[in-house]
């Protein structure tokens, strides 16, 4: 199974993030209040279901920023690793992930460190190995630092450090992705999408018995008018 498709696996049962994000909490930060991430500007975002105060909160996140310009860069580097873009879908920079993560350490700031710790770590290791900065690197040396720290059972103790930097966006970027439009798309999840129902197939009611009679075929089974909203004004029991 290729990388893409082990992290599909991973959202297959479910397209929410808390269970990635709590997954990383210790019990204080459990109960420290947070607010769902959203795309775009707190105005745009208008119709989401945000109470006024929440809207507030947003639009005061959304007003800073906390990656510099090298970190963001760097940062849409390692997601495009993670997820890169194939025949069937977007990238992860693509659905915009970087700009999820920077809202996100800023809503749940416990995630600052870790993720702007694991951006200087792969700096510091691209210095040390290739004499530049990860975002300057070749991409070969950029994915043989990455595969170093990316399993780990495989990691060696001088790379731990890294390891655990890594696994920490390589979870945001996947509920970020997973999460974007893009993304659902690419899980193939319909949602609570309205199917069109032309009645119990023949055979079942042969079965038991019964059969439509034509007032039911010809009023009540009409997959060509599933979209439209029902109208009793003009209902007449008696046919």
């Amino acid at each position: 199974m290729d990388r893409r498709k082990s992290l599909k696996a991973m959202f297959a049962g479910t397209v929410t993030s808390g269970f990635m994000f709590t997954s990383c909490l210790t019990d204080t930060e459990k109960s420290a209040e947070t607010t769902t991430p959203v795309a775009g500007d707190s105005e745009e975002a208008s119709g989401y279901g945000r109470t006024p105060e929440e809207a507030a909160r947003d639009k005061d996140l959304m007003s800073t920023t906390f990656f510099n310009e090298h970190e963001m860069i760097t940062l849409a580097i390692v997601a495009d690793i993670i997820i890169p873009a194939d025949e069937t879908s977007g990238s992860a920079t693509d659905a915009k992930v970087p700009e999820f993560i920077e809202f996100i350490v800023k809503d749940m700031p416990h995630y600052q460190t870790p993720v702007r710790g694991g951006l200087r770590w792969l700096d510091y290791e691209s210095k040390k190995r290739f004499s530049t900065e990860f975002k300057e690197a070749s991409e070969e040396q950029r994915l043989e630092i990455i595969e170093d720290i990316a399993y780990p059972e495989e990691v060696k103790p001088e790379l731990e450090q890294g390891a655990r930097s890594f696994a920490t966006i390589r979870n945001l970027v996947c509920t970020g992705f997973f999460t974007s439009e893009i993304g659902i798309k690419d899980i193939g999840y319909m949602g609570n999408v309205p199917n069109v129902w032309d009645g119990v197939p023949d055979d079942v009611l042969k079965a038991h018995g019964v059969a439509y009679d034509e007032r039911i075929l010809s009023e009540s089974i009409k997959p060509e008018e599933r979209n439209e909203v029902a109208n009793w004004d003009n209902y007449n029991p008696e046919g």
